[in-house]
């Protein structure tokens, strides 16, 4: 915040977000990309609970509970002398550890469910989708998700198919399955192949558009063969390429 004059174009008083956040909380996110002359004024906030507007001449008190935020590993950031140890210890009250996307992929179904409800699209997903969705790692975790949702309700009308989803989830369907299925237990030959074969056929019809002759080339079996099987797995073609009316 600052005072009146303070410099030019400061025409009026503006208390600071801290003041705003008085009696309230403060949520810092990413803080470990806040510079270190930022972590110095940060630190000095919680520790005397008071701010000072840029051309005051007193602090003012606030009652503020910082809650912070990191992807990063602030403990190696002190070792290496990117964040501040003292504003890291104040900070490191009471933390809390939450897991990649790719370690609660049982959370991916409610989050889908909230982005759209958050967007306002009224749209569905197709059971193939969310196979994809629940087959890819998601290395930028939930917002990747998000966006990725984002996108894919711009490019659909009524039903989100694996054609609208960015190239990035879609291609790597093949080997996700692949790991995935590797670490299933309790399930027999036939079955482990079957969803090999279900996820194979998935990458295809993705690439091409649901386009089953050159999916079939993809595979390298004939038309007819692939006909058969994605009779016999059960898989919605239509939910690969955009509707024709």
């Amino acid at each position: 915040g600052h005072e009146k004059g303070a410099f030019t174009g400061a025409t009026a008083r503006k208390p600071g977000k801290l003041e705003i956040a008085d009696g309230g909380t403060i949520f810092l996110d990413e803080v470990s990309e806040m510079p270190l002359e930022i972590q110095a004024k940060i630190l000095r906030v919680i520790e005397h609970a008071e701010v000072e507007r840029v051309g005051g001449t007193h602090p003012i008190k606030v009652n503020v509970r910082f809650i912070a935020a990191t992807n990063r590993d602030l403990s190696k950031m002190v070792d290496a002398g990117k964040f501040r140890q003292d504003l890291f210890f104040r900070l490191h009250v009471f933390p809390i550890h939450v897991p990649p996307l790719r370690d609660r992929k049982e959370d991916i179904p409610l989050l889908v469910q909230a982005f759209l409800k958050q967007l306002k699209k009224n749209v569905d997903i197709s059971p193939e989708t969310m196979q994809l969705l629940t087959a890819y790692e998601w290395p930028g975790n939930v917002r990747e998700l998000q966006n990725a949702i984002e996108a894919a309700s711009v490019m659909a009308t009524d039903v989100i198919k694996p054609i609208h989803l960015p190239s990035t989830i879609t291609k790597k369907w093949g080997n996700a399955a692949k790991e995935n299925l590797g670490l299933l237990t309790n399930q027999n030959l036939d079955l482990r192949l079957r969803e090999l074969e279900k996820g194979l056929i998935i990458e295809a019809l993705t690439k091409t558009g649901g386009v089953q002759i050159r999916a079939a080339r993809l595979l390298g079996i004939k038309e007819r063969s692939l006909w058969h099987r994605i009779k016999k797995l059960g898989i919605d073609v239509s939910s690969f390429k955009e509707n024709i009316d």
